[in-house]
């Protein structure tokens, strides 16, 4: 396949911190980190028609990524989440229910674009509600989907998991969530990459990526493994760390770049963003590059 494209697939919503809200949603997060980076993007999902709605298609078209796929709800209003953070910046979610990403509908045009994308990137919120349909079928026809579990109880359940994982063609965690899966899984071993290893038997997954925190990360793609062990930062708050790492994790990957190379730019941006403020701060290849030589 030619195309780069990749297509994003969730929610899209205002963070309210207690100084004021910032765009978020996990699946926006990747997809504009991705622009940032240069990827070709496509973005699907759905606000309501009201005032916040608005405000995010402005600051996603402000971005530069389409909004053509972003669906109107005429009901269901825009999504919202409250953060608290803790001392050392980690944030804890109330999540409202019923909103429209919630309720995204399958049609022949964004049918067509996962068809036609390189890659396929979701979240487990996503199936949460009624916008699980559209996923199954986008699942049955991407080439390559990457699931970011990003667990935030209670809105996920054991066997669907197990079911989404079992789908996707790459998987990525953080190393909490790590221990989950391997409960689910019945993982009888002790260190983190037998874990990884059995989970990759277990759900037929090639590709596995398990974040670390200031620690670093280790990937499995298809045998061979790679690890990176941090980069220092103050955090100010971990809010979308993760998901501006899996961004460009899979710009790397992609484009087909060296993997150990790809693995420490994911670190060194999750590191950049934790020491930023919100979810999506504009950082350059140059304070990036900088950053990884320093």
């Amino acid at each position: 396949m030619s195309s780069k494209k990749i297509c994003c697939f969730g929610e899209v919503l205002w963070d309210f911190f207690p100084e004021g809200k910032k765009m978020g949603g996990a699946p926006f997060n990747v997809a504009n980190s991705l622009k940032a980076l240069g990827s070709d993007v496509a973005f699907i999902s759905r606000v309501g028609k009201d005032s916040l709605g608005t405000e995010i298609l402005d600051s996603v078209s402000h971005c530069n990524i389409p909004v053509d796929y972003i669906q109107i709800d005429p009901v269901h209003p825009t999504g919202k989440v409250q953060l608290i953070l803790d001392s050392k910046g980690s944030a804890q979610y109330d999540i409202e229910i019923d909103a429209a990403w919630d309720f995204i509908q399958l049609d022949k045009e964004n049918q067509a674009l996962v068809k036609s994308s390189k890659a396929f990137v979701f979240g487990s919120l996503v199936a949460r509600g009624s916008s699980y349909r559209a996923l199954q079928t986008f699942l049955e026809i991407s080439n390559f989907s990457v699931f970011d579990l990003n667990l935030r109880p209670p809105f996920y359940e054991n066997s669907l998991l197990i079911e989404l994982m079992q789908q996707s063609d790459m998987l990525k965690f953080n190393d909490e969530e790590l221990y989950k899966v391997v409960d689910l899984l019945d993982s009888p071993f002790n260190s983190m990459d037998q874990h990884i290893h059995h989970i990759a038997k277990q759900t037929n997954t090639k590709i596995i990526c398990v974040t670390k925190g200031m620690f670093g990360a280790v990937l499995y793609f298809e045998g061979d493994w790679y690890y990176n062990s941090g980069f220092k930062i103050e955090v100010v708050d971990t809010v979308g760390a993760g998901d501006s790492f899996l961004g460009t994790l899979i710009h790397g990957i992609v484009n087909e770049n060296d993997l150990q190379n790809t693995l420490n730019r994911a670190c060194a941006m999750g590191a950049l963003v934790a020491g930023s403020s919100g979810a999506n701060p504009n950082i350059s290849e140059n304070q990036l590059v900088r950053f990884m030589s320093s």
